[in-house]
């Protein structure tokens, strides 16, 4: 059970930097923020192993300052994708 609720807060946590980072953070709540940074993390996980990076993500429960970063990247990826469908641009 704790390790949901860490997963969550250092999901939303993810997901908050990578809203200010790609500049959607007033569009999105606190509800988002958890999904942008699970569902980013995922993305990392697989875009590290297709890169051959190796580092784990914060669903595979590494909590390291390389699986962070992955996890970052990935969210920041989705937002770009999202924002791309969105609005026709990434930013």
């Amino acid at each position: 059970m704790f390790g949901i609720i860490v997963w969550l807060v250092v999901g939303g946590i993810i997901g908050w930097i990578a809203s200010m980072i790609m500049r959607t953070d007033g569009q999105q709540g606190i509800f988002l923020n958890i999904i942008v940074g699970i569902v980013g993390a995922f993305l990392g996980g697989w875009l590290g192993g297709v890169l051959g990076i190796g580092a784990g993500t914060i669903n595979s429960g590494a909590f390291n300052i390389a699986g962070l970063a992955l996890s970052l990247v990935g969210a920041i990826v989705l937002l770009g994708i999202v924002n791309l469908f969105r609005r026709g641009r990434v930013r």
